[in-house]
């Protein structure tokens, strides 16, 4: 069950393989993405110190949350992976110039996961490509429905 999905991925890249990431989260966190205030539109994954981190998540503080914390709604999230997976992933960004992106925030057993992408940006006339086969497939449905 998805919690947060970032849309903007799909209409800027081609995601040529998803991964399941587990977050370091606090506290004040977790209440408020499972209130539904977290947006994942800006966020990418970075690697740093052979970890994986996801930069630009935003998550808006609850006003009930604790009052003796200072919530950074911006801060960097660890994300958790295996030790071989990260290093696969690292070297497809590295040697093929790959992108990692955030696709969701979900719910896997009663956890808050990251889905992330293997990302390949799409040009200009990439999109313009897709949107015409958007438009066909709708026009498509209408004439078969009409009949």
């Amino acid at each position: 069950m998805a919690i947060v999905q970032n849309r903007k991925a799909f209409h800027d890249y081609f995601i040529e393989e998803r991964f399941e990431a587990g977050l370091v989260l606090e506290g004040w966190e977790v209440k408020a993405i499972r209130a539904g205030r977290a947006q994942i539109g800006d966020a990418y994954v970075i690697a740093k110190d052979n970890a994986l981190w996801l930069i630009g998540a935003h998550v808006s503080p609850l006003t009930t949350a604790s009052t003796h914390v200072n919530p950074d709604p911006t801060r960097s999230r660890k994300l958790l992976l295996h030790g071989d997976q990260i290093r696969r992933l690292l070297g497809q960004v590295k040697q093929r110039g790959y992108a990692l992106i955030a696709l969701d925030l979900h719910y896997t057993k009663g956890r808050i996961k990251a889905d992330i992408g293997l990302a390949r940006g799409k040009l200009k006339h990439d999109k313009r490509e897709a949107e015409r086969d958007r438009e066909w497939q709708r026009e498509k449905q209408r004439t078969l429905r009409s009949r």
